[in-house]
């Protein structure tokens, strides 16, 4: 694991981004607009769970709109907010989740979001990928958000070997610089997206593809 030359792949990666003009992944998108608001990435990181990243762009703005604060929120009925959301992935789900997490911040926290993992976790509908986002974008804390694509494409490539994506986040907590930590799943959720698929990847377009082993690719383009 050692051998892993993590300062060339990052820095691939981030010239690849950037030549081609990638659009920041949606919960990104929203920190930036609302200047990192804890509530709003908050919101957002729930909403974009099983869904598109311009239907969770969307379906955020206009939740804020209404609900700029947890305290706003947290009066409204779940059917307006089921209905503000729509129609992202499981919004019925999702609107019960905000609501309970909405009572929360504003009952325990007095209004505002938490800042550490366990009180995250702690909360309605978030497991540790949320968790971890919100204290990456909204916190500027060093943590590691593993999703389907950072998960598969540590394994894909040999970085390591895991079942879970808790699992692998907990390997590349060993195994990554710190200084990696923020970026890997801005940068790996984009090239998962795009090249790195999960059946027949675009490995003829792969620009760190010297550092892949292919692990359990049978078919590529």
């Amino acid at each position: 694991m050692n051998k892993i030359k993590w300062d060339d792949i990052f820095s691939v990666l981030e010239e690849w981004r950037e030549k081609f003009c990638m659009e920041d992944p949606s919960v990104s998108t929203v920190a930036a607009h609302y200047r990192r608001d804890p509530w709003a990435v908050l919101a957002s990181t729930i909403i974009s769970l099983r869904t598109k990243d311009e239907v969770t762009a969307a379906a955020s703005r206009k939740l804020l709109e209404k609900a700029a604060s947890p305290a706003e929120l947290h009066v409204m009925r779940e059917e307006t907010i089921a209905k503000l959301i729509y129609p992202a992935g499981f919004y019925r789900n999702k609107a019960s989740s905000l609501k309970k997490i909405a009572a929360i911040l504003v009952e325990r926290y007095d209004g505002n979001v938490p800042s550490s993992m366990e009180d995250l976790l702690a909360l309605p509908g978030v497991g540790r990928k949320t968790a971890n986002l919100v204290l990456n974008e909204a916190f500027d804390i060093d943590a590691i958000c593993v999703d389907i694509h950072v998960h598969r494409i540590s394994n894909r490539y040999g970085w390591l070997e895991s079942k879970t994506p808790e699992e692998t986040e907990m390997i590349l907590r060993e195994i990554l610089p710190v200084k990696y930590w923020k970026r890997i799943n801005y940068l790996l959720v984009i090239y998962g997206q795009k090249l790195c698929r999960p059946v027949s990847p675009y490995c003829s377009q792969c620009v760190i593809g010297k550092h892949c082993r292919k692990n359990g690719v049978v078919r590529f383009r």
